[in-house]
This record gives structure tokens, C-alpha cells and sequence, in this order.
């Protein structure tokens, strides 16, 4: 996404003509980004060819994922309905990955018999209600068992999951446990050893000290592992910030542990994938001046991209077309809802916009459309795929009529 002319442009079709022809506020996809995205993660890790499981989560829109399954990509998922999207897009089962604290009996079953790679169990009750199922479909089961490192990702604490106080994965002392009770087991084989530290990481440190927990654990237990899932968090730079995560050093940590541990190496990526390809146009409603600031409120609201409301996460915002006045007062960015969180951002110095301007809100490609809901019986945006100078609807506008 770049000026032409003081034009926006995504890939090679301005701002401008997407809102008019599609309306707002609307989702879109630079597919060449995309492209992109998958080229580097993959280059960055080529030197012991991981399996990369999309994270299903982050954008469970089925074109997307139909286009990230032609680069070899598997998927993990963590609901029944994931896992139907998953095999839907056409994902291969044994590139599957079945992740979640709070899996139904009705999810494993779905999943045994679907006969994906790995269930990634969270609990030793979990471990047996899979083994009770399986016992009953006379199956034996592949497993990974999820621990909890207690290691701090440095991130939101609404995102990080791999601390002793988090709900996820299980401590070393369960963990070996459960190896030793899997042991015995006809119906249970465990498979994997995952883990997963958070969300949005940009300091590569976390991540070496993760695998330096697994290497003791691995070395405690004496157990030979298939697979070590490393889970994803991987982050991008949101806003003006432009620190991003070395992947050379954590590379390096990887390759490390590999010489004593012989294990295929699973990813989980979906920010780091799908992030940054992702837009949000929304049109200038109303400008409403207040004493010290003015409100800019767009028809975009926090039920199309929650994430600033629930993280206080912020979004670079950018007009479609470029000016040079501005305005004198700091601007707030806001939606119609009834929510004082309803705001996207706060921004000083921004340039002069009018009522039924455009503006684009960036970097939403991950738990943009994924979390957004029908708050206020509003309708979801609908989704393009750009092209070059091609657009493709990925998913239609939702009609009032769907809802009421």
C-alpha cells in the first residue's frame, strides 16, 4: 500500500474507487503481500524445512486459506468449526493441528475421525477423555501434550500464555505424568511436545528461553519426540513502531537445539502471515469539534475491528488521499457505537479530512474480521482480495435481513 500521486493505492486500485464501487466499511487483502509474508517466513526457517500450520484464528476467511494452503501450509485450529473450515479449504488432515484448552468430546471425536496430524492436549483429564473416545472407535490416537514453560513472552498480558499463572499447557511436574501414564496406553501415542508463549512477540529472547526449557525437559524425561510444536506469537510493527522480531537469532536458537534433538519442528504463524495484508476503509461520518480535540467518527466501528477496544491496540490510520493542511487540534478517531471504547485512535497533527472522506485503517489482516461480531445489529463488512489491479469479493456484506 503506497501513495501515487498523493493517491492510496492498494497494490494498483486506489482507496477511492474501492470504497465507491463497494461501499464501506470493507475488509481488504493485498494478496502480493501476502505472497510475501509466506515467501520470508519460509526463507527464514529453510534450513530444516519446519510444517507451518496456519493459525486458523487470526483470519478464518476460507479463500484466504485456500490461498495459504498452495504454499504447503497446514493448519491449526481450536474449534470444531476451524477444523470444518481447515478441511473445507482443503488442507490436508495430516497437516492439521488441533489446539485449546477446553476441547468438547464431540470436537476430539470429530477430530479422530477426521485423522488429523496432532491433538495437542492441555490436561491429563483432557488426555483421557481422548483416550476414552479412541478406546471406543477402537483407534490409536496421536497426541501432543502442551506444556507450559512459565517463560514471560514480554507482551500484552491478555496475549501471553506461556506463564505459570496462564490457563494454558500444564507444568513440568503434570507433564511428566502424563508421560508416564500414556506409556501403557493402546489407545493414546504421544507424538509431540508443544508449547506456545503468547501473541505479538517482537524480542527473539522469550523464544530462546523456551527452547532451553524444552531441552531440559526433553533431557529429564528421556523421551524421543516426533515433533516439537513451537506454536507461532511471532509480531509485526503496528503504528510507527518499526521493531521487529529477529528471526535470524531465533533461527539460530532452533537450528541449535536440533543438533541434539532430532524432532520435525511445527509453526503456527498467523499474524506474522496475514497482518499486514489486511486494510480496513472506512468513510468520514460526521466531524464533530469539541473543545480541545475533534472527533472524526467513521462508519467503522469496534464490532468490525475490536482489537483497539479490547487490547487498547492501535492501528495506523491513513486518508486516501494526501493534503497539506491540518488539522489544529488533536483528532479521535471514533465509531457510531454507544461504547466510550469505541475509539481507534488519537492522533496529533493529522491532516485536514472532510465528511464522507475515506481513510485506511492498516495492518488489520489478523484478528481483524476473525473477532468482529454483530454488536448493535450491525452487519459484517464485506472482504476483497486484491490483485494487482484485480478484485475479488472473498466474502459478501452481510444484509440486515441475515440478522433480523
Amino acid at each position: 500500500m503506497k501513495y501515487i500521486n498523493k493517491i492510496l493505492k492498494i497494490e494498483k486500485v486506489s482507496v477511492d474507487s474501492i470504497a465507491k464501487k463497494y461501499n464501506t466499511p470493507s475488509y481488504c487483502y493485498s494478496y502480493n503481500q501476502l505472497k510475501k509474508n509466506i515467501h520470508n517466513f519460509k526463507k527464514n526457517f529453510k534450513s530444516f524445512s519446519p510444517l507451518i500450520c496456519f493459525a486458523v484464528k487470526s483470519n478464518t476467511n476460507i479463500n484466504l486459506i485456500k490461498e495459504i494452503k498452495k504454499f504447503g501450509f497446514g493448519a491449526d485450529v481450536v474449534s470444531i468449526g476451524e477444523l470444518m473450515i481447515a478441511l473445507k479449504a482443503g488442507v490436508k488432515s495430516k497437516k492439521i493441528v488441533f489446539s485449546g484448552v477446553g476441547k468438547t468430546s464431540e470436537e476430539i471425536s470429530y477430530a479422530i475421525d477426521k485423522k488429523i496430524l496432532l491433538i495437542n492436549a492441555e490436561s491429563k483429564n483432557e488426555v483421557k477423555e481422548i483416550e476414552r473416545i479412541a478406546k471406543l472407535k477402537n483407534r490409536k490416537v496421536d497426541i501432543g501434550v502442551r506444556l507450559n514453560p512459565n517463560t514471560d513472552a514480554k507482551t500484552l498480558s491478555q496475549i501471553s500464555t506461556g506463564k505459570k499463572e496462564n490457563k494454558f499447557g500444564v507444568n513440568d511436574k503434570v507433564f511428566f505424568e502424563i508421560l508416564k501414564y500414556c506409556k501403557n496406553s493402546k489407545n493414546i501415542n504421544i507424538k509431540c511436545l508443544s508449547v506456545h508463549i503468547g501473541s505479538q512477540i517482537l524480542d527473539h529472547k522469550p523464544y530462546k528461553k523456551m527452547l532451553k526449557v524444552i531441552d531440559k525437559i526433553i533431557n529429564t524425561s528421556n523421551y524421543k519426540f516426533d515433533f516439537i510444536d513451537l506454536g507461532g506469537g511471532m509480531g509485526i510493527p503496528y503504528g510507527d513502531e518499526n521493531k521487529t522480531l529477529n528471526y535470524k537469532e531465533y533461527n539460530v536458537a532452533i537450528k541449535n537445539f536440533l543438533k541434539k534433538h532430532k524432532s520435525k519442528i511445527i509453526f503456527e504463524p498467523g499474524r506474522s502471515i496475514i497482518g499486514n495484508t489486511g486494510t480496513l476503509i472506512s468513510k468520514v461520518i460526521y466531524i464533530k469539534k469539541n473543545g480541545t480535540k475533534n472527533f472524526v467518527i467513521l462508519d467503522a466501528a469496534m464490532n468490525d475491528l475490536m482489537r483497539p477496544a479490547l487490547y487498547g491496540a492501535e492501528h495506523k490510520i491513513l486518508p486516501s488521499k494526501k493534503i497539506n493542511k491540518k488539522f489544529n487540534k488533536i483528532c479521535e478517531f471514533v465509531g457510531p457505537i454507544c461504547e466510550s471504547t469505541d475509539k481507534f485512535i488519537t492522533l496529533k497533527n493529522f491532516q485536514e479530512l472532510k465528511e464522507k472522506d475515506f481513510i485506511v485503517i492498516c495492518d488489520v489482516g489478523a484478528y481483524g474480521m476473525s473477532l468482529s461480531s454483530n454488536y448493535n445489529v450491525r452487519p459484517k463488512p464485506i472482504e476483497l482480495l486484491i490483485t494487482g489491479s484485480k478484485i475479488k469479493v472473498i466474502k459478501k456484506r452481510q444484509k440486515h435481513k441475515e440478522l433480523i
